[in-house]
């Protein structure tokens, strides 16, 4: 009896080293694991939004800020600004017509005053990118600005699977155009 345990114990090592390591992430120049593609589907959207507004509103508590509302019209123009830095092929805060964050979140029918926008071009998920904003000052200003209210938040995924991440924040019923810091 004592002989078989053995042999069946033997041979389900045998069969466990067959199966091999695990795959070991592949490596950049720099020594770190290159990134993953991160998929977004169509029916995912409600879902990344919300995800994005819990972990936002979590940070503006922590900081003693008010909680943000999605907002339909910001989101709207966060949509179109994504797609338009696809189009130029880089993330910067102007629209391939010349347009502003203000003139869009306008066209989108927002009558609240803009408080800021961020913007990036990567392949990570919406809450790394929202870690790399909280790192650099200027989008964390943004982020935490006491006079917003409301939040717009889209993407745009090309093929190859790179993301085009917009952040657009807003203060409803206030008019006009405070100078803020729109940062990148």
């Amino acid at each position: 009896m004592k002989r078989s345990t053995f042999l069946l114990g033997a041979a389900a090592l045998a069969l466990s080293a067959c199966a091999g390591a695990p795959p070991r992430p592949t490596l950049g120049a720099d020594g770190k694991p290159l990134p993953k593609v991160y998929r977004i589907r169509a029916t995912d959207t409600g879902r990344i939004q919300f995800r994005m507004l819990d972990a936002i509103n979590a940070l503006r508590q922590a900081s003693g800020a008010p909680a943000l509302e999605l907002n339909a019209q910001l989101n709207a123009a966060a949509a179109t600004h994504a797609r338009d830095m696809s189009v130029q092929n880089r993330p910067w805060h102007f629209g391939s017509d010349g347009s502003s964050p203000i003139t869009r979140i306008q066209r989108a029918g927002y009558s609240g005053r803009l408080v800021g926008e961020a913007i990036s071009e990567t392949y990570e998920t919406e809450l790394e990118t929202l870690g790399a904003w909280m790192e650099a000052p200027n989008t964390r200003t943004v982020i935490l600005d006491p006079s917003a209210r409301e939040l717009g938040f889209s993407w745009f995924q090309e093929e190859n699977g790179k993301i085009w991440w917009n952040l657009v924040l807003g203060a409803p019923n206030e008019t006009g155009f405070t100078p803020v810091n729109i940062p990148s």
